[in-house]
């Protein structure tokens, strides 16, 4: 299954390629949980064929995505789902949910210290305290 999210560049030389990554704003939207991500990525594909997969019964799969807390979807499981579909919906949810995107200030920030250092500095010079 093809991706919209990641698109493959033209290669620059004969073996090399360039990976694109577009992060769509929403996938976190979307979804209210990763549970709910992956549930859906799972019906999608049909519950039969990818419990089949992931070496489980449907009805065990099927009550792992629900919202029954008796079972519950493995951090293994997911990582053996990503690798056998190749569903890479639920990564970038994560992606996108708990990694901002910085958006400079911080490093604005920090480029500011050594002038106000050294102000600071004269400052207290001034003030008979350095």
């Amino acid at each position: 299954m093809k991706s919209a999210v990641i698109k493959r560049l033209p290669a620059a030389g004969a073996n090399e390629q360039q990976l694109t990554l577009s992060f769509e704003p929403g996938i976190s939207d979307r979804f209210s949980s990763l549970r709910e991500c992956i549930a859906t990525g799972v019906y999608q594909r049909g519950l039969k064929r990818v419990a089949i997969d992931l070496d489980q019964a449907p009805s065990n799969l099927s009550v792992q995505l629900s919202d029954d807390h008796s079972r519950h979807f493995s951090v293994d499981s997911l990582e053996r789902y990503v690798e056998r579909t190749g569903d890479l919906v639920p990564i970038y949810y994560l992606v996108e949910k708990f990694i901002k995107p910085r958006d400079g200030r911080q490093e604005a920030a920090l480029a500011q210290l050594p002038a106000l250092a050294e102000q600071l500095q004269a400052m207290l010079k001034q003030a008979g305290m350095a």
